[in-house]
């Protein structure tokens, strides 16, 4: 085996459509809690940290935005009912 070769060790696993979903999911609860954590923290940043908190928001929302878009084309609803119920279970 030479320097620039890799062998494939273990079959990549596709994700099923529930697993696909479910991540979607997630991701959305997590940038939906990075979102307002940011705009807290804007509140209350100081001259310096002014611009960063204001472009991670303007980040976040496009992030959100782009994520639900996705979970609408899924047909996929994300309501409080499935935001408890992953907290409840640990899910995120």
């Amino acid at each position: 085996m030479s320097g620039g070769e890799y062998i494939k060790e273990k079959l990549i696993i596709d994700k099923t459509e529930e697993e696909k979903k479910l991540e979607l999911i997630i991701s959305i609860i997590k940038t939906k809690r990075e979102l307002e954590s940011n705009n807290k923290n804007f509140e209350y940043a100081e001259e310096g940290l002014i611009d960063y908190y204001s472009y991670q928001i303007k980040a976040d929302q496009a992030k959100l935005d782009y994520l639900v878009k996705k979970a609408k084309e899924k047909g996929i609803i994300l309501d409080m009912i499935n935001e408890i119920y992953l907290n409840k279970n640990k899910v995120i």
